[in-house]
């Protein structure tokens, strides 16, 4: 019987690089990494792919998802509901894959309360080397009004704070650093559950 995978929550403020430093560490294919894909009620930025970045959905579909209880959380972020679909998750942790999920800070945080006292969780915190270089990158993007960019600049700014309830926190200067870090954060953690398990 393969051994249990780990789940790998990596959260963080709005633009501040979990979705390029995720794709990096996707390229490690020793880390063993399934991504998890959200779905969302958000329209596609340039560039992303249905099923690869995404899920797009229509708000019934979303609904449907959520009274079939067929979430592990979802949230409402500026506007746009996300959600991740639990079930293809287990069915990669069982196998013996590190499932990887990269996540908005309030979804994070349900996820966090619901998997308490589970061992194969891994909770790591992506922060912005300073307030300044998390605004940059959110307008960087140029792919939504100024209201909203102001939004997710001061909600990004708010959810610093949420740091204090993962295991990890890694600041994110260089995305090749903060990958590397995190690859070994994950191993590190990789021979711990295999430890457990032998001790089991």
């Amino acid at each position: 019987m393969a051994s249990k995978g780990l789940l790998i929550i990596i959260s963080g403020p709005s633009g501040v690089g979990k979705g390029t430093v995720r794709k990096r560490l996707m390229k490690d294919h020793s880390l063993d990494l399934i991504y998890s894909v959200s779905m969302t009620t958000r329209p596609p930025r340039k560039g992303e792919v249905e099923g690869v970045d995404y899920y797009f959905v229509s708000d019934e579909t979303f609904d449907e998802m959520i009274n079939n209880g067929g979430f592990l959380e979802y949230t409402t972020f500026v506007g746009h509901r996300y959600g991740t679909p639990k079930e293809k998750i287990q069915q990669e942790i069982d196998a013996g894959h590190n499932v990887i999920l990269e996540i908005e800070v309030d979804g994070a945080g349900q996820v966090l309360e619901k998997v308490k006292g589970i061992d194969n969780v891994v909770s790591i915190f992506l922060l912005p080397p300073n307030p300044q270089a998390l605004e940059k990158r959110i307008r960087k993007r140029r792919s939504e009004s100024e209201e909203t960019l102001r939004e997710r600049i001061e909600k990004g700014i708010s959810e610093i704070n949420a740091s204090k309830s993962y295991q990890h926190v890694v600041f994110n200067a260089s995305v090749k650093k903060s990958a590397k870090e995190i690859a070994s954060i994950i191993r590190y953690e990789i021979v711990q559950s295999l430890v457990g398990e032998v001790r089991d």
